[in-house]
């Protein structure tokens, strides 16, 4: 089957204990990679997932830190090498709001909080896991971006979509340089997922995005899962990088 070259893989998915990282983690070890399954604060729900990975057959391994802090993301990086014996595929995932803030009366410390989390985090795993990534012959790298890094967001997560924003030209950036490398790098771009991401966000919030999508519904972390096997295959998607894949039900479609 053209996915068979998942299996064997080993993958390190930062924010991975819930949403799209958890579903993407439970798919990839479903298709036979190796897993390291990292969070920052929810343990628990973290390591329900490694045993749901290992219940079924699969190999997991839970790593922990915050991506915010260089230091931490390199050991998160080590953790991973170590359970795994080396790293085939860096999924970027972790990331968030931090707090809405408008731009004319933003707080520094929130943008310093949601750059870190968003953009600098990413620079910082990869920059650790670039070594192994690279001696693993086909590196991929999957950073998670967003609708809002294309349409600016709405009022109050400017901020958000700033940096997810930046993310994008990051990938490209990184596309260009570590090619030579052998590794790929892509961004996937999600809408609107029922995640925990939206847990507070309004039922008529909610019913009128629905109301704007040409496919009529809202997304799923499960929606996510295709895509990313799909980057990281290298039978499925070898000649494509620097790319943003698009998953928003049509929501927000690039001329």
């Amino acid at each position: 089957m053209i996915l068979d070259d998942i299996k064997g893989l080993r993958v390190l998915i930062t924010g991975a204990s819930s949403g799209i990282g958890a579903a993407v983690a439970l798919a990839f070890a479903e298709h036979g990679a190796a897993v390291a399954v990292h969070y920052n604060s929810s343990a628990a729900e973290a390591k329900e997932i490694v045993a749901k990975i290992t219940a079924a057959g699969g190999k997991a391994v839970i790593v922990s830190g915050d991506v915010r802090d260089p230091t931490q993301a390199g050991a998160i990086v080590e953790q991973a090498v170590a359970g795994l014996g080396g790293l085939d595929v860096l999924i970027n995932n972790a990331g968030g709001m931090v707090e809405t803030q408008r731009f004319a009366s933003y707080s520094d410390a929130i943008y310093d909080q949601v750059m870190d989390l968003n953009l600098r985090s990413v620079l910082s795993v990869t920059r650790a896991a670039h070594p192994h990534l690279k001696a693993s012959g086909h590196g991929v790298i999957i950073n998670t971006g967003s609708v809002a890094g294309r349409n600016g967001g709405q009022p109050g997560s400017g901020l958000y979509a700033a940096s997810k924003a930046a993310l994008h030209s990051l990938t490209k950036g990184m596309a260009n340089e570590f090619a030579p490398d052998n590794i790929r790098v892509n961004t996937l771009a999600p809408g609107l997922m029922l995640t925990r991401f939206h847990a507070h966000t309004s039922q008529e919030r909610l019913d009128s995005i629905r109301g704007n999508i040409p496919l009529r519904r809202l997304g799923t972390a499960e929606d996510c899962v295709g895509p990313c096997l799909f980057l990281a295959s290298e039978a499925m998607s070898g000649y494509v990088t620097g790319q943003t894949i698009d998953v928003n039900g049509g929501r927000m479609i690039p001329g």
